[in-house]
C-alpha cells in the first residue's frame, strides 16, 4: 500500500526544481501533443478515447498522443511522471486528481494557470478544490462516487440473500457476508493487487462510522484517531476483510470487478469506475448498487483531473485539450463511457444511464467529500501515512499500531495535532 502513496510524495518533491520557471507561452503554433494518465482497464481506454478523437477532430493537423501508464490510481504513471519532471522534460498534460493534489502541483509551479479555459458551472465543491489563489489550475472530466456497494443479484439470489435496499446497515451487510460464506459463495470482491482498493473500503467504513461531519473535522484536522469512533471502523474493516475473496492480492482492480461480474463474488465496495467496467463487460443490468451502508447521504467524491504543464513543449495545444473536456457534447460521452458523472451543470445526462442520472442528483443535492486515498482530502504526506496505517492494520488487526502509523506521518510533516 505504502507505494502507491509514497509516488505521490515523491513527484511533489522531485517537482520543486519547477518552482519560479515562467510559463512557456501558449501562443506557439505546433504539431504535438503528449497526453499522461493511467486509464488502460477497457472502461477507462474508451473513456479516454472520446477525449483525444474530439481534440483530433477539431485540431486535424496535431499528433495527439496517448502515453497512458497502466497502474491503478496512478501508481506507475505518478511515479514515471516524477522522474519526467526531475529531467525537465513534462509532458503537455497528465492527469491528477482534485484537491490537495493539484493544489500541491500549483503551489510549487509545475503547472499552470488554466482559468482561461475553465467552465464556470462546475459543483461548488469540487470548484473550489481546483483552485489556489482564485486561480484554475486542473479541469475535471468527472466525478466518482466512491462510496457505493455493488452486488451480483444472480449470486445472492442462489445464496438466498435479498439484495440490499434503502437503509441497509453494516451490520446488515456483515451478516449477508456471513450467509454467503456459508452458502460456499465468495462475499466480497476486491481488487487488492491496486493498493487503493483496500483504503477505499476503508475509507467508505470510516465514513460511514464517523459521518460527514466527522469527515470534515478529519480534513480539519481534528479527528481523533485513537477515539472509539475510529476505533469501531477499524473492527468493522476487520470484520469485512474476514470475507475478502482471498484471491484479491492478484486481481486488479478490474479483474475484481470482472469477476463480480461473471458470479465469482457477490459484493464489491469500490468507486463506481467498477460501473464502468460492468458497462464494458454488458453485465451491468445484472446487478444492483446503493450506496455504502450509512452513507447515503454523502457523495465521497473521486475527481479526476487533467492539468498542463508549466513548460509544456506544446503549450497551447495542451490548453486547446482542456478546453475541449469542458465541451458539454464530449463531456458527456466521457462520462458515459467512463460511469461517472459530470460536474458541470450545463452538460445533460438525460442519455446516460439510469445509474449516472441518480448519481449526478445525489452530487447536486448531497454533501460533497473529498477522498483521502486518492489524495484529494488531504496532503501526500498525510495520504502516504493513511495508507501505511490501513496496511499496518491488514497486517496486524491493532489500532493503536494503526494510530502510530498515521500519526508519525504527521507529526513528520509538522501539522498541529490534537
Amino acid at each position: 500500500m505504502k507505494r502507491a502513496a509514497a509516488a505521490v510524495a515523491l513527484i511533489l518533491a522531485m517537482a520543486l526544481g519547477a518552482c519560479g520557471q515562467e510559463p512557456t507561452s501558449a501562443s506557439k503554433d505546433t504539431q504535438n501533443l503528449e497526453v499522461v494518465s493511467w486509464w488502460t482497464s477497457g472502461s477507462e481506454a474508451a473513456a479516454l478515447n472520446t477525449l483525444l478523437t474530439a481534440y483530433r477532430q477539431a485540431h486535424p493537423g496535431v499528433n495527439a498522443i496517448n502515453a497512458a501508464v497502466a497502474g491503478g490510481a496512478g501508481s506507475q504513471a505518478i511515479v514515471a511522471l516524477a522522474k519526467r519532471l526531475q529531467a525537465g522534460n513534462p509532458p503537455d498534460v497528465w492527469q491528477t486528481f482534485s484537491g490537495k493534489s493539484v493544489q500541491g502541483y500549483a503551489e510549487r509551479g509545475t503547472v499552470r494557470d488554466v482559468s482561461s479555459v475553465a467552465p464556470a458551472d462546475v459543483q461548488p465543491t469540487i470548484s473550489q478544490s481546483l483552485k489556489r489563489d482564485g486561480k484554475v489550475y486542473g479541469i475535471p472530466t468527472g466525478a466518482h462516487r466512491s462510496n457505493m456497494l455493488f452486488f451480483n443479484l444472480g449470486v445472492l439470489q442462489k445464496a438466498g440473500v435479498t439484495p440490499p435496499s434503502a437503509g441497509y446497515t453494516l451490520a446488515q451487510f456483515l451478516d449477508d457476508l456471513r450467509r454467503l460464506q456459508e452458502s460456499g459463495a465468495t462475499g466480497l470482491c476486491l481488487g487488492g493487487k491496486d493498493p487503493f482498493t483496500t483504503a477505499e473500503l476503508f475509507e467508505n467504513t470510516l465514513l460511514s462510522t464517523i459521518g460527514a461531519d466527522g469527515w470534515k473535522a478529519m480534513a480539519d484536522d481534528n479527528l481523533d484517531w485513537r477515539g472509539t469512533k475510529v476505533r469501531s471502523a477499524l473492527t468493522s474493516f476487520g470484520n469485512l476483510l474476514a470475507y475478502a475473496d482471498p484471491e484479491a492480492n492478484g486481481l486488479t482492480w478490474d479483474a475484481a470487478t470482472r469477476k463480480l461480474a461473471s458470479g465469482g463474488c457477490a459484493f464489491e465496495s469500490m468507486n463506481d469506475s467498477a460501473y464502468g467496467e460492468l458497462l464494458t463487460t454488458g453485465a451491468a443490468k445484472d446487478f444492483g448498487y446503493l450506496a455504502f451502508p450509512g452513507t447515503n447521504d454523502s457523495f465521497l467524491a473521486v475527481v479526476d483531473v487533467f492539468v498542463a504543464a508549466t513548460k509544456a513543449a506544446n503549450a497551447k495545444n495542451a490548453l486547446e485539450f482542456l478546453r475541449g473536456i469542458s465541451d458539454p457534447a464530449t463531456n458527456a460521452a466521457f462520462t458515459k463511457a467512463k460511469g461517472s458523472v459530470p460536474v458541470r451543470r450545463s452538460v445533460e445526462v438525460s442519455t446516460l444511464s439510469a445509474y449516472q442520472q441518480q448519481t449526478s442528483q445525489t452530487l447536486w443535492s448531497s454533501q460533497v467529500l473529498l477522498s483521502v486515498a486518492h489524495g484529494e482530502a488531504m496532503n501526500p504526506t498525510f495520504q502516504e501515512g493513511f495508507y501505511d496505517a490501513v496496511s499496518t492494520y491488514v497486517r496486524t488487526r491493532n489500532p493503536d499500531a494503526f494510530a502510530d502509523d498515521l500519526l508519525n506521518a504527521v507529526a513528520n510533516d509538522r501539522i498541529p495535532q490534537r
